[in-house]
């Protein structure tokens, strides 16, 4: 397992933040910031941190109101311009001032805020699932689960209620692989119980208008020109559509590249080998370009 160190920092509101830090990248090459999606931490890269850690610093943040990170007093917050703040404070913390950005769903449209806002920073970005367009069917779904608690007696109960609503995203996983999942999504209560390790309260500002994500994103598009980026799809993704990725592509340019992870839906989990083959020709050009 690769070695990571925690780190903590403050955000622009006062709630104390967590992130893991892998060390790697000691020959000047830029870290990698990892993002994780909206119910999802810091464990949600452990795939990808099994694989480059040592090679690339990664730096994986647990949004507020997940993970070891403090939840919000006002549940307004868990929205994207504000973790895009928490996120600015992270990186001015720690002296960095270009990086790769690594962003599964919510956390690639704090990527794509990023590149709105702070294009220098970027030498090179991911979006994992998610553009500007979200697919209303994938919407709904999200709604009808976000900030429903769970509670189970153990890991096997909550690896097999994963599977229960998840089947047709990864419907080739067997037991082991919804276990890893549910060590990454879910955590040991007080009380013995098996629940999921986030803050209900994050489902709040979807029930409000644009809710999720509240920018046209699609300007954004542009500010990734020149910068290596890649467009992960999964398969099966109910959230991602085959022409938001083709407009995506037209609207970013040259600097695009486009990879579609076979046989998975919302979202890939950056271990599928075509996943794992991607980044690694997107972490090639940052450094060669």
């Amino acid at each position: 397992m690769s070695v990571f160190a925690d780190g903590y920092w403050w955000s622009p509101d006062g709630l104390r933040l967590h992130y893991r830090d892998y060390a790697g990248g000691s020959d000047g090459r830029p870290p990698l910031l990892c993002l994780p999606g909206l119910t999802r931490n810091s464990r949600d890269f452990e795939p990808l941190a099994e694989r480059l850690g040592g090679h690339w610093r990664l730096i994986c943040p647990d949004m507020r109101g997940r993970g070891e990170s403090a939840q919000a007093k006002d549940p307004m917050t868990y929205v994207p311009l504000t973790y895009l703040q928490d996120i600015s404070r992270l990186l001015s913390d720690l002296a960095i001032t270009r990086f790769v950005a690594i962003g599964t769903s919510l956390g690639g449209l704090i990527t794509m805020l990023i590149a709105a806002t702070h294009r220098e920073w970027l030498a090179g970005a991911v979006l994992n699932d998610v553009g500007p367009t979200l697919e209303e069917v994938g919407l709904a779904r999200i709604r009808a689960y976000v900030g429903v608690g769970q509670s189970h007696p153990s890991w096997v109960h909550a690896a097999r209620a994963l599977e229960d609503t998840n089947r047709d995203i990864y419907p080739a996983y067997g037991l082991e692989q919804w276990l890893a999942m549910a060590k990454r999504l879910y955590r040991l209560s007080n009380g013995g119980r098996v629940v999921l390790d986030y803050d209900m309260r994050i489902a709040e500002p979807l029930r409000v208008a644009g809710g999720e994500g509240g920018v046209d994103m699609w300007p954004a598009m542009a500010s990734f020109r020149d910068i290596p980026t890649l467009i992960l799809r999964g398969e099966r993704s109910d959230i991602l559509g085959v022409e938001t990725t083709e407009r995506m592509v037209r609207e970013i340019g040259a600097g695009a590249a486009l990879a579609t992870v076979p046989g998975v839906g919302h979202a890939p989990v950056l271990g599928e080998p075509e996943a794992a083959s991607a980044i690694d020709q997107l972490l090639a050009r940052v450094l060669h370009g």
